[in-house]
């Protein structure tokens, strides 16, 4: 990426100064060095200011897709600035936690901006008692509930489910159910909106 040059931006280590005593008067010097100090000004610049380009919430916005690929981070191009600066941010322990109900959670909050409840099909169980009844086939499905943080926000099922399908397991089929509110409250004779994939 490039960075659009700053006009009149002034170096702050001019070269003029910084030759020796007998150039302090030489014009010729002075203005040759001047002519460098215009050109190494931005490199110089962006240097000092490193630091802030590599902070998602300090960088430039064109820089954010850059850094989306250092952390390993698929960015919507449609996603507004602000979510693109989070998800960058948090990618790391969005890694951490991925394949996991933990993650999938976590990543719909961040990125649809919805509550979620996982439901997953697939377990394991033992017993200490040998010939004990086997557990129940899985159902190969992962059911996602989801209902929005605010009750005023609508959901955007087609968002959830892109993201609910993205992290599914491939033996696993997803189905994804949006609630008007928490599962305790929505428990109510009224069939939820239901969304396959």
């Amino acid at each position: 990426m490039t960075r659009a040059a700053v006009p009149g931006l002034p170096s702050r280590y001019p070269i003029g100064e910084l030759l020796p005593a007998l150039y302090a008067d030489d014009d010729l010097a002075q203005r040759f060095t001047a002519g460098l100090d215009t050109v190494l000004a931005p490199v110089l610049s962006t240097l000092d200011n490193l630091p802030a380009y590599v902070d998602p919430a300090l960088a430039p916005a064109d820089f954010l897709p850059w850094l989306a690929s250092w952390v390993g981070v698929e960015a919507d191009p449609a996603w507004p600035v602000e979510l693109h600066r989070a998800v960058v941010a948090r990618a790391v322990e969005l890694h951490r936690w991925r394949g996991t109900r933990r993650g999938l959670v976590e990543r719909l909050r961040l990125v649809c901006g919805v509550h979620a409840e996982v439901r997953d099909g697939g377990g394991a169980t033992w017993s200490a008692e040998p010939g004990a009844a086997l557990p129940p086939p899985p159902t190969g499905e992962l059911l996602v509930r989801v209902w929005p943080v605010r009750a005023a926000d609508a959901v955007d099922t087609h968002r959830v489910l892109e993201v609910a399908t993205a992290a599914c397991p491939v033996h696993l089929t997803c189905r994804v159910e949006v609630l008007p509110g928490p599962p305790e409250a929505s428990e109510a004779p009224d069939a939820p909106e239901q969304t396959g994939g």
